[in-house]
């Protein structure tokens, strides 16, 4: 049985390179940061519904945040894990999705280098939300 949250994280992985373009859903033509969480849960079997109506900077997201049940995550908390995805507050208005790959590494967006990157997470980043990969409730 494959762990779902190992093969989202090297679905995730497998876009580092692409390229960054606010509200992008393609791989092959940019990717922002919710369209690479949507790309890698679409590349695992999930159908999510990727938000739109956003900007770089939003003075809020909650009427975002339901769309992550939709797209078969759970809020969790706690340690870290491949597979998580993780919102974080990165300034005053900035929200960010990023995509775990392990307990201290991320994919994510990045609109300044203008690619999908994979570097370590900054401690200093806050995480306002943590969702995971929902368990089956067949198995």
């Amino acid at each position: 049985m494959t762990d779902p949250g190992k093969a989202l994280a090297q679905a995730a992985l497998g876009m580092v390179g692409c390229p960054f373009r606010l509200h992008g859903r393609d791989p092959a033509s940019g990717l922002d940061c919710v369209g690479l969480v949507a790309a890698a849960l679409a590349a695992t079997g999930a159908r999510p519904i990727a938000p739109t109506g956003y900007g770089l900077r939003n003075l809020g997201v909650d009427p975002w945040l339901p769309l992550a049940a939709g797209a078969g995550l759970a809020p969790v908390s706690g340690e870290v894990r491949a597979g998580d995805i993780l919102l974080i507050a990165l300034g005053f208005a900035q929200h960010h999705l990023a995509t775990a790959v392990d307990e201290t590494g991320v994919v994510h967006a990045h609109a300044g280098l203008r690619c999908v990157v994979h570097q370590p997470r900054d401690p200093a980043w806050h995480i306002s939300a943590h969702w995971r990969i929902a368990p089956d409730p067949e198995g």
